[in-house]
């Protein structure tokens, strides 16, 4: 059974090669091609550093934004989302779907949506990065609701509490280690998110990005490249601390 199922993975990813048609020998041949821009990748221009800084900054100030007003649009939105503290099967499918919708677009391309409207800057990326933010976070909160104890919201609603005030008073206590660590999550992403959506012109290191890739110059890009590693290493490992704290 287990060697059927190997055949038939090998034959979908072959059929799928060949469908893209995917050409090994160009790809050897562009290997070698590229060893010059890979050793230039190699050695960063350290003193490019002070000119990427106000983008570094802007990227932070998006994420901060976005996910602040991401998170706070998120929790009631979460409730609604949840079976465990949504009554009305109606409302709840409503929500579900649109926030499906929601998490089917790309955030690149809410983001290249909000430049021809908005305009090329931070403001057009904060708006995606909130569209992208309240996606993930809506489902990852309302599925924990689903999870949870519901003894205290039933006690609540035995007494003649309203839905919202149960769930204000047993379910909401529950749920908020759950959704700062979902919120700290979101926010790690928004930093990796910030750096591609700004690509298309929506602010941050991702039109710095975009401009020195434009000509070439990759010992500026390799610079770009290390100072997102090191800021996604820094906040995954200060996140991740205070993910343990509060779970």
């Amino acid at each position: 059974m287990s060697g059927a199922v190997v055949v038939l993975l090998m034959a979908i990813t072959l059929w799928a090669g060949i469908g893209i048609q995917v050409d090994l020998p160009a790809i050897v041949a562009n290997w070698r091609n590229a060893t010059a821009n890979i050793i230039q990748l190699l050695q960063p221009d350290y003193g490019f550093f002070f000119k990427t800084v106000p983008a570094l900054l802007e990227t932070l100030q998006m994420a901060v934004i976005a996910t602040a007003v991401g998170a706070t649009i998120s929790l009631p939105l979460a409730f609604l989302a949840s079976r465990a503290t949504n009554p009305k099967p109606r409302l709840l499918l409503g929500v579900r779907f649109i926030m499906n919708m929601v998490r089917s677009v790309p955030d690149i391309l809410y983001a290249a949506i909000l430049v021809a409207v908005v305009g090329v800057g931070a403001l057009s990326g904060i708006m995606a990065l909130v569209l992208f933010n309240i996606g993930i976070i809506v489902k990852l909160v309302s599925e924990s609701l689903d999870g949870e104890d519901l003894g205290a919201q039933e006690a609540a609603l035995a007494t003649g509490g309203s839905w919202p005030k149960a769930n204000r008073a047993a379910m909401l206590p529950q749920i908020l280690p759950s959704f700062a660590s979902q919120v700290l999550y979101t926010f790690e992403l928004n930093i990796r998110a910030s750096t591609v959506i700004g690509l298309v012109g929506a602010g941050g290191l991702g039109i710095l990005i975009d401009n020195v890739r434009s000509f070439f110059r990759y010992h500026e890009l390799s610079l770009i490249i290390l100072e997102i590693l090191v800021l996604v290493l820094v906040l995954e490992s200060a996140s991740s601390w205070l993910r343990k704290k509060l779970v």
